[in-house]
């Protein structure tokens, strides 16, 4: 069975189960479950009872993301090298690579640009009510303030080659896994054909082992959705939405108008539907949203990419990998639009060099930051203390954060798929091209 069956196949039998609509109801039972047994909904249990319920529904869940996470480390690696190494043609991958590094910076300078613009427009902070806004020194934000460590400008250019890859595994650092693979890949290149070959086949057993076992962790995904959906309700309840809803409403307006600019994207450059581009994603965007972790639907992400988006298979191993680790534009809008309420609400004017300055730190925050759940608050810490504004003012965000991730988690991943599709249409011809030269080589090695 070759590597294109194993993901072909995994792919189609989750379509016919329709594992969106089973999400779907998952996340609408879950949500309305929570509600029910919330202390702050209609508190049907007691709270311990409740805190009890939502440790064990969020067992699949965690089971979910367990699996998923111990397969994205090789996934990243052996699909990145295959990417590379796996294509002949090197003049391809540096067409891919020309591209798709200006493409996710611009449009992560779009997605700050278009936060800045919804946070001005609305001025969300000037609706806080000052009772919540007294009680923000009452909220524990010591664990977020104290990960916001500084680091000079060298010291991060020096630290984008991995010297330790073993030390950047076990902290999962995706950023310079992906680097790692990426050197690993541009050297097999080098190599002579046979020793490549050894090497090749092994990252293609290593990739089609973790698929495998990812098509085993998606049986679990409507379960999942579920558990960690009611979960989170039970636990936040509508209290945390209702005292910040300005700031809600401008986050979620703003991810709504970046993910109006993928579908306008795709359906000009891509020439697909917007309906149809919205339609075949869905999936990937539902289980984003269930799990705030773009690593964990990665996998997905790659079938969908391939079967419902038709890219080709070069593109897809290397962009979303890549995607999922630098290509950060929800978080990136939050981080600005989350900046900017907290100015408001402490009555800081950022001047227009401060606002700049602003653009560029968020941007070069948001990339390669990792793809797991909860880390756009400890970047956000990062920004603030860049700017003078108290770091207690997270708490004032802290409980509407999680809700805020699996949104922006849905535009991440949009974006990456997105990505795809443009990268596509544009190297169309180089595709082309570099299948016939594979197939006369086959053809030429069979005869």
């Amino acid at each position: 069975m070759t590597d294109t069956q194993s993901i072909q196949e995994p792919a189609s039998l989750l379509q016919k189960k329709r594992l969106w609509l089973q999400i779907v109801i998952a996340l609408v039972l879950g949500i309305t479950v929570g509600l029910l047994l919330s202390p702050q909904g209609a508190a049907l249990v007691s709270k311990q009872a409740a805190m009890d319920i939502a440790q064990w529904v969020a067992l699949p869940g965690q089971v979910f993301l367990a699996l998923i996470q111990m397969v994205v480390i090789p996934l990243v690696l052996s699909s990145i090298i295959l990417g590379i190494a796996g294509n002949k043609d090197t003049g391809f991958l540096k067409k891919v690579g020309i591209r798709i590094l200006p493409y996710f910076v611009t449009t992560t300078f779009v997605a700050v640009i278009l936060g800045l613009a919804v946070a001005y427009l609305i001025e969300p902070g000037n609706y806080v009510d000052s009772a919540l806004f007294n009680a923000i020194a009452d909220q524990p934000v010591q664990v977020v303030a104290t990960q916001a460590a500084q680091t000079s400008i060298p010291d991060k250019v020096a630290a984008i080659i991995p010297a330790n890859p073993t030390q950047s595994t076990l902290d999962k650092d995706m950023f310079a896994i992906v680097i790692y693979a990426s050197f690993i890949g541009m050297a097999l290149t080098t190599l002579a054909e046979r020793r490549k070959a050894l090497l090749v086949d092994f990252m293609d057993g290593i990739q089609s082992v973790s698929l495998q076992i990812v098509n085993w962790a998606m049986l679990l995904a409507p379960l999942a959705v579920f558990g960690l959906l009611c979960d989170i309700t039970i636990r936040i309840g509508v209290d945390a939405l209702i005292g910040v809803s300005a700031y809600v409403a401008t986050v979620l307006l703003g991810l709504a108008s970046l993910l109006l600019i993928y579908t306008l994207v795709a359906s000009m450059v891509g020439k697909l539907h917007p309906l149809n581009f919205l339609r075949a994603i869905r999936s990937a965007q539902l289980l984003a949203f269930s799990t705030s972790s773009s690593a964990a639907v990665m996998p997905l992400s790659m079938r969908t990419a391939q079967e419902q988006l038709g890219v080709k298979k070069p593109i897809v191993q290397f962009i979303i990998p890549l995607g999922a680790t630098i290509n950060m534009d929800g978080t990136a809008l939050y981080q600005v639009v989350a900046a900017i309420f907290l100015t408001q609400v402490f009555g800081v004017d950022l001047s227009m060099n401060q606002v700049v300055l602003l653009i560029l730190t968020t941007v070069g925050a948001s990339i390669g930051s990792p793809s797991t759940p909860g880390v756009g608050i400890v970047i956000l810490a990062s920004v603030l203390a860049s700017f003078g504004i108290p770091a207690t003012g997270i708490a004032l965000i802290l409980g509407v954060d999680r809700i805020l991730d699996m949104c922006r988690t849905v535009i991440n991943v949009s974006g990456d798929l997105t990505a795809c599709v443009v990268m596509n249409h544009w190297l169309k011809d180089e595709l082309a091209l570099t299948e016939h030269t594979q197939i006369s080589e086959h053809e030429v090695a069979t005869s």
